[in-house]
């Protein structure tokens, strides 16, 4: 910890509510985060922290100077990212959230042509469906679809998404198929978990949606993919999970003359005034290889 700036172990400790999580969070034992917290309030000589073996709380004097430590951590980071920014080559540490199938699906195939074009960036990839903090969680970038929360981070579209509703041939040929999407409370629709049960729909400029449910659901849409494919019932799936599929007639698409609502897939970033090249590159190479409004998984 030999000249480790103490602001940004004073601000992990508040932010993570503790030295444990906040030792995690830099990589460090408790006792080197302990030791430099108690350094810090030597220094200052002021108590910044109130401690017990349950809880931590700052004092008065913490408070202030964890508004002001925040806003140097501020600073710093927008200085790095300007000089980053001057530099020809793309380097350092680039760490992506990705949602799960997706990410495996399209972006991790995509990894090693781009640490090759960009050699001196190394990728920390995350895949998880929960939607995290990018500032909290230490992300540079992360890559979303649907609709997007109001937010102070940077959203680009990178391509348009598209969901479908499908079933197994089996399914399909035991099943009479519905005609309009009311006909779907017959049957058994397997759920996304993080969707509503709400299904929207749209034919010949009318919208109408139907409360589906069903015996099955999953937070991983490659989960429900495997279902379908073995005849459960119905889901309503992302073109890019199943589209080989339905061009391989292993799955048959459902209520083909209604659309459901298109959706956009998005990068994210923080706001900064100086964008770091790591990130600015990335982008536009996911821009350049997934096809915007026409995705290669939709060809």
């Amino acid at each position: 910890m030999d000249g480790f700036s103490a602001i940004p172990v004073f601000v992990a400790v508040v932010e993570c509510d503790g030295f444990s999580p906040a030792a995690r969070k830099l990589g460090v034992s408790k006792s080197a985060v302990s030791k430099r917290i108690t350094q810090l309030e030597d220094k200052l000589g002021v108590r910044l922290l109130y401690r017990t073996t349950r809880k931590l709380s700052l004092t008065e004097a913490g408070e202030y100077y964890y508004a002001n430590a925040v806003k140097a951590l501020a600073y710093a980071s927008e200085a790095e990212d300007a000089v980053t920014q001057l530099q020809q080559t793309p380097q350092g540490r680039l760490r992506i959230n990705t949602p799960m199938s997706f990410g495996r699906l399209h972006i991790a195939p995509l990894i090693p042509q781009f640490l090759k074009r960009y050699p001196r960036i190394q990728v920390d990839m995350v895949m998880d469906d929960r939607v995290v903090d990018l500032v909290e969680s230490g992300f540079d970038c992360a890559i979303r679809g649907g609709d997007l929360p109001d937010s102070t981070l940077i959203a680009r579209k990178l391509a348009s998404l598209r969901l479908v509703l499908c079933a197994s041939p089996d399914y399909v040929a035991q099943h009479v198929m519905p005609t309009t999407p009311a006909d779907l409370v017959e049957h058994d629709c397997l759920l996304f978990t993080y969707s509503v049960s709400e299904w929207p729909f749209s034919a010949a400029g009318k919208m109408e949606s139907v409360r589906v449910s069903g015996s099955y659901q999953a937070n991983n849409s490659e989960a429900l993919r495997e279902a379908v494919l073995q005849g459960m019932g119905i889901s309503r799936i992302p073109l890019f999970v199943v589209g080989k599929d339905i061009r391989a007639g292993r799955l048959v698409e459902v209520l083909a003359d209604y659309q459901m609502p298109v959706k956009a897939l998005y990068a994210l970033f923080p706001r900064r005034q100086h964008l770091p090249a790591k990130v600015r590159v990335f982008i536009d190479f996911l821009v350049e290889h997934l096809g915007g409004d026409l995705p290669y998984w939709d060809a």
